[in-house]
This record gives C-alpha cells, structure tokens and sequence, in this order.
C-alpha cells in the first residue's frame, strides 16, 4: 500500500510539472504571437512611406527584430538612426509599455550640411508624432567616448549598418564599450552590417563597407560581449561584394553606377548582411 501511495504522488508529481510546463509553453508561444502581431502591424501601418515599405524584402524588420528579441515592454537603444527607417517601426512599436532611446551622433562645425539636415529633420520627425512615438529620449554622443543610455538600463540595443564607419573613424572600441554600459546584465546587443569575405583585409573592409564577421564579434566580444547566435535573415546569396564602388553601388544609393548599369545593380537588391546576437552576461 505504501508503494503503491508513493507511485501515486510521484504520477500526480510528474503530471503537474508537465501541466505547468505546458502552460508556460503555451503562455511563451501566445506572448511571442502577439509580439509578432504587433510588430506586423506597425510595419503595415499608414505612417510608413511606400518607399520605406519597399525595402521591407531586403531588409526583413519583423524577422530581423524578432529574432534580436523585440518586445513592447523593453528599453531599446538605436544608434545612429539616421533618416529613421527603423525608428519608424521600432519607436511605435514600444509606445504604449516600453522606452525609445535615440543615440545619435553629435553635430561637428566639419560635418558635410547633408548630415546637419537629416539630423534636423531626424529629431523633426520624432518631435511632430507623439501619438506614434510617444515620448523618446534623443540622446546625443560623442564617438570617442559614447554615452547611448543611462548605465544598465536598456534591454536591447540595435544598430543597423554603421560598422564600417566606426571601423573607418577608429571608434570601434568605444562603441562597443557603450553599447555593453547601456545594457542590463542579460540585455542584447543586435547588430546587422554589410558581410565581407573571410579573411578580408581590414583596410579593404572600409574602402568597400563590407565588414567581417570576425571583425565585428571580435570587437563585441572584446568590450565584454558573448556571441549568443547569428542568422542568415538577411544574407543575399547574389551579392558578388566585389563592385568597383563597394557597397554604396547596390541599392538603395546606386552610387556612381553609370545609367545603362544600374539594371543588373537592382537585380542583385540590397547588400549581403551579416545578423548577430549578442548578450551582456
């Protein structure tokens, strides 16, 4: 009798640990639906312009923040948001629970005026559409010694093809160093940049915007990050990475390509990307 009473407590064991890990399951799956039905309907909302929304199969918002692991409650940091295409999605996205910060670089008197006025109509942008995007934090730094957030409050932090310009001006380091400050312990760093060819020279990288893979987790890992997982989300297969004008010849910028050219440029599409996750341990 008692052996049998003991085999009956551990069945009734058992069955209410696989109970309650079913419930979980299905609370986990129902919350990462609804992330996703959210994040859908931002990226289809009318805010979007028809040309921001064309780049959506290059791109891939809703996978590639998915996958960095988005939800409407977090703190997120974007660097360097430049005109704002992801903050068009990710700002609304986080209105209602979450915290937008916008770390932007700060204006020098030798900056070319381009970038004078899209930091302008940038913070415009964010400043006329409160019902959108709620109240963000613009926060400027300085690229030598960078401040994105106040320390260890953000719960993501995601920078999309800026890379190569660190790697460029010498910065590296200290962004990287930035973004693991701004982040909790258990926060992740998500990073998509233009994919070199292994074994790439350096200087190559930055004449053409095409960055390792090695170099960039070498250098998230060396300001104290761990690779967490990589995804080929945006990889494009056709990208040759070898164009005379590196990446800047592809969409969307067709830089100096000649007009009878631009034809097989727009049939390779946008460049291959390389999509990392990183997380602060």
């Amino acid at each position: 009798m008692y052996k049998k009473r003991n085999s009956l407590f551990a069945n009734l064991t058992v069955s209410m640990l696989l109970t309650t890990g079913l419930a979980a399951f299905v609370t986990k799956t129902a919350h990462a639906q609804d992330n996703a039905e959210l994040l859908e309907t931002v990226i289809q909302a009318p805010h979007r312009s028809d040309a921001n929304r064309a780049r959506d199969q290059y791109r891939h918002p809703k996978e590639t923040l998915l996958f960095f692991g988005l939800q409407p409650s977090m703190t997120v940091v974007e660097i360097s948001p430049a005109n704002g295409w992801y903050t068009e999605i990710i700002g609304p996205f986080l209105k209602k629970q979450g915290q937008f910060y916008a770390a932007v670089p700060a204006l020098t008197e030798d900056m070319p005026e381009a970038m004078k006025r899209r930091d302008a109509s940038y913070r415009q942008m964010l400043k006329v559409a409160p019902e959108l995007y709620g109240n963000p934090v613009i926060h400027t730094y300085a690229a030598s010694a960078p401040v994105f957030a106040p320390n260890s409050a953000a719960d993501l932090v995601v920078t999309f093809r800026n890379v190569h310009n660190w790697a460029k001006a010498g910065h590296t380091q200290p962004m990287f160093k930035g973004f693991f400050n701004a982040l909790k312990s258990g926060g992740v760093l998500g990073v998509v940049e233009h994919r070199a060819k292994p074994g790439t020279p350096l200087s190559q990288q930055i004449e053409s915007g095409y960055m390792t893979e090695q170099f960039v987790i070498e250098s998230a890992t060396a300001a104290g990050f761990r690779l967490d997982r990589s995804s080929e989300i945006n990889s494009n297969p056709l990208d040759t990475k070898d164009h005379p004008g590196g990446v800047w010849n592809l969409l969307p910028n067709l830089r100096g390509v000649a007009e009878n050219d631009k034809p097989k440029y727009r049939a390779i599409g946008e460049s291959d990307r390389m999509t990392l996750r990183f997380t602060k341990p």
